[in-house]
């Protein structure tokens, strides 16, 4: 198993903006430095707690600060933007990359960037679909393109002139195009069938419930049948909220105590997806009533925190409850402490993942190398 990196970050309000975006740029800078595969980056743009307004512009700003890592988007809310402009973008960052990037991408989540770009109550799953459509049409395709969809139409056919370049978006650096990452979101997703079928690769949301983040391996084995592949978990990445220390009782009071990081995380996502209707990501069983979906409840069920001991024993109890995957996303959040912070990534590469890892029969060069 490989360990990766997954971040949209959400710090306290009143924190100074400029230190949070540095703060958040030395997570994946460490995260290079300590061997993590890849690491992905959240945005939004009518948030003040989620303060990366395009998750592009942040992943270029680390091109020449990190190494080997791979930058993954994650996402790019498509409804939101148009997909010309998307193309050219991520066309033009994977060149920077030279194959670095993975293409994340969504329908986008936050109900306040849907009002703001005008699609609140539209159909953002259909504008999703066709935007991306219409970015891999882009690609394929050659000047002046002629797409016509149902929200956007994509054309230079009055105004190319071919000679000089005029009217040509770039193509990208990996062909036929960046890796492409869903984060499914939903118990039994129907978008994991969908993206595995086109031979794109889930990521399953570290705010899920372990039966729900299980759900969605049937589905992606079912999207790879339908598209003619093998399902293979080594493509299945799953994301987890996890903090490890030197000694359990800092462990608890960082993950758990007054000012702790994860709870102000938590009760971030509970209060707006409880308000987006969506309570069910919280529970164990959906029978369950709302009101049982309480901060502490779900900081119990959803973040893994102690020594490297103790969580290497709950990876594995996680593990063997959903099944086998092929990468583990340490969930970046805020640096309330930045000694602490910076250490629990370092206790992750070094002390947890070989200690998963050899408890599943994999070494940590193997898992590194896939």
């Amino acid at each position: 198993m490989k360990i990766g990196y997954f971040t949209m970050p959400i710090h306290p309000v009143d924190r100074n903006y400029t230190e949070t975006l540095q703060e958040d740029r030395e997570a994946v800078i460490l995260a290079d430095r300590l061997g993590y595969s890849e690491a992905y980056i959240g945005e939004h743009v009518t948030d003040k707690a989620e303060t990366i307004t395009s998750c592009a512009i942040f992943l270029a700003t680390l091109i020449h600060e990190t190494k080997d890592i791979r930058l993954g988007t994650g996402t790019i809310n498509m409804p939101n933007g148009h997909p010309a402009a998307i193309a050219a973008q991520i066309a033009m960052l994977d060149h920077l990359m030279e194959g670095r990037l993975l293409f994340g991408i969504s329908p986008g989540g936050l109900l306040s960037d849907a009002e703001v770009f005008g699609n609140l109550d539209a159909n953002r799953t259909e504008m999703f679909v066709e935007c991306i459509n219409q970015v891999l049409a882009i690609w394929d395709g050659e000047a002046p393109y002629n797409i016509e969809g149902k929200y956007w139409n994509i054309s230079t056919e009055r105004t190319m002139m071919l000679d000089i370049g005029q009217g040509i978006i770039a193509k990208p650096y990996q062909q036929p195009h960046p890796p492409i990452i869903v984060t499914a979101v939903a118990p039994f997703s129907k978008g994991v069938v969908s993206a595995a079928a086109r031979g794109w690769e889930p990521i399953s949301a570290n705010f899920l419930m372990p039966p729900w983040v299980a759900s969605h391996w049937p589905k992606y084995v079912e999207g790879c049948e339908q598209g003619g592949r093998p399902a293979d978990p080594a493509n299945w990445r799953v994301a987890k909220s996890i903090f490890v220390a030197e000694d359990e009782a800092t462990a608890r009071d960082y993950a758990r105590g007054r000012g702790s990081p994860y709870v102000h995380y938590f009760n971030q996502l509970v209060t707006k997806l409880v308000a987006n209707g969506r309570p069910e990501l919280f529970k164990r069983d959906r029978n369950m009533p709302d009101e049982a979906v309480t901060l502490d409840y779900v900081l119990d069920n959803l973040v893994i925190y102690g020594t490297p001991e103790k969580v290497t024993d709950e990876l594995l109890a996680f593990r063997e409850e959903v099944g086998d995957f092929g990468t583990l996303l340490y969930c970046g959040h805020d640096w309330a402490d930045k000694q602490l912070g910076r250490r629990s990534m370092e206790l992750m590469a070094e002390k947890v993942m070989p200690a998963v890892n050899a408890a599943t029969g994999t070494s940590s060069d193997a898992a590194a190398a896939e």
